[in-house]
């Protein structure tokens, strides 16, 4: 999914996002890496990354849905 209107973040979000990214970085690799790179980070999360863990979603509400809706059948008098 290439478009980037997809996904909507507030500025308070995508700042919380930015910065978790920053700090990731720094306690896991070690690195600091500025808010350039760190934005840019999250632009490929959200455009490569996020879109699979979205549809993983809606397929699991989907499934849960459908077997919540089988047991309405049961409750028949």
């Amino acid at each position: 999914m290439k478009n980037k209107d997809r996904i909507k973040l507030t500025k308070e979000k995508k700042e919380d996002m930015i910065t978790a990214i920053k700090h990731y970085y720094l306690n896991e690799r070690d690195e600091e890496i500025g808010d350039l790179a760190s934005n840019l980070m999250l632009g490929f999360i959200m455009e490569e990354l996020a879109p699979e863990f979205y549809n993983q979603g809606v397929l699991d509400s989907y499934k849960f849905i459908s077997e919540r809706s089988e047991d309405l059948l049961s409750i028949q008098i």
